[in-house]
């Protein structure tokens, strides 16, 4: 019975030890959401948010920071590409959180909330419990879960329905597409590679909270949010500025550049094709091997992946997938399917209805696509004309 008793005694012990842990915050503690602005590396361009709780009588400067991820190749890629990236909520102290952004020559702003005591300890705890190890990982999407996006759920769900998100403060509502690029330049690889592998899914309106992605647009809402009818930021302060970075790209490193290099290069090969009656045969392999690269990745990721925003992607209309295949095939010198011609109209047809989509803006396709279109169709038209004659002499 006396060892009975001592268990009890002991777990008893346990819990409420664990209990008295529970620390609360004081009365003068002040909690602020951070706003960062965007780095030289594609996954910081967009910026950065986090929470920040200070409470100097109990030395604490917590940053929050829902934006922290495992780099760990190469099943980083993996992960990234199938669309089954985890973050996590980290913790660390101000100074060097500070620290690293500065390095970065990146600003900070802070809007200090307007918080009841009691508001301040539910907060506090909820971000407490999220830093669990059990609870701080959470499955990664660019638009509608991340580091951005974590901070109006956060707040929404600790400090629940008094909790205000006012609209009416944005001049204009874009689109996800147009959000993006707002923080991209056109005549750049991400910029490129974006507009190729996102769908149709990105070109419609997003809400005033769907803005809530990007970090900015973060700090502009909570700026026009209330909390039981007062305003939930109280004040905003930069405490990092940043020195203006200069513009180093090099037009000869754009895609601009090479894009328009492909295309005169295809075209001056096709013009002597033309006159001499032959057909570069490396070139037309090259051309539909790699378009077919691309649309077979673009199927993956559209099909095969969890990813939310590769939907309904158009731009496989003339990266068409089949390509693949036909690149093995059109590399013969002899021996050419009597199909190939009416594959090259269908190819052309594709063409065109890509053309006709961008009209009507189904999918806004990126403007450095237009000189690959008018590359592909060039060589399409040469070599349907080009097969047409042989095939019909055999």
């Amino acid at each position: 019975m006396s060892i009975r008793i001592l268990f009890i005694a002991f777990f008893l012990g346990l819990m409420f030890h664990g209990t008295a842990q529970v620390r609360e915050l004081s009365p003068e503690s002040q909690i602020s959401v951070l706003t960062c602005g965007s780095g030289s590396d594609l996954y910081t361009t967009f910026g950065h948010s986090a929470f920040r709780i200070q409470d100097p009588s109990q030395g604490i400067d917590w940053v929050y920071n829902y934006g922290t991820f495992n780099f760990d190749p190469p099943m980083f890629y993996v992960e990234f590409a199938m669309g089954k990236l985890y973050y996590s909520l980290s913790k660390q102290n101000m100074p060097n959180f500070l620290y690293a952004y500065e390095m970065e020559n990146r600003w900070v702003k802070e809007q200090l909330l307007q918080l009841a005591p009691t508001a301040k300890n539910e907060l506090f705890q909820f971000l407490e419990n999220n830093y669990r190890p059990e609870n701080r990982d959470y499955k990664y999407d660019f638009f509608f879960n991340n580091c951005a996006t974590k901070i109006g759920d956060v707040l929404q769900e600790a400090l629940g329905k008094n909790l205000h998100y006012n609209e009416g403060h944005l001049e204009k509502n874009y689109t996800f597409r147009q959000l993006i690029h707002q923080n991209l330049i056109t005549n750049s690889w991400s910029s490129f590679g974006i507009d190729l592998a996102l769908g149709s899914v990105i070109d419609r309106t997003a809400t005033v909270k769907e803005h809530m992605f990007l970090p900015i647009y973060v700090m502009e809402q909570l700026g026009n949010t209330t909390l039981s009818e007062h305003n939930l930021v109280i004040r905003d302060r930069t405490i990092l500025t940043s020195l203006k970075k200069e513009d180093k790209g090099y037009f000869l490193a754009s895609p601009l550049f090479w894009i328009l290099a492909i295309l005169l290069f295809v075209l001056t090969i096709t013009y002597i094709d033309y006159k001499n009656h032959t057909r570069s045969r490396i070139l037309d392999s090259i051309l539909f091997f790699v378009s077919g690269l691309a649309g077979a990745l673009l199927v993956f990721l559209w099909f095969f992946t969890d990813h939310t925003a590769t939907a309904n992607n158009f731009n496989i209309l003339w990266v068409f997938p089949l390509n693949l295949i036909i690149g093995f095939i059109i590399v013969q010198k002899k021996n050419i399917p009597s199909w190939m011609p009416t594959y090259l109209l269908i190819l052309l047809g594709l063409l065109g209805a890509t053309i006709v989509l961008a009209i009507f803006n189904v999918q806004v396709f990126s403007p450095l696509a237009v000189p690959l279109w008018m590359m592909l169709g060039a060589r399409y038209l040469f070599l349907w004309k080009y097969f047409q004659q042989h095939i019909s002499l055999k």
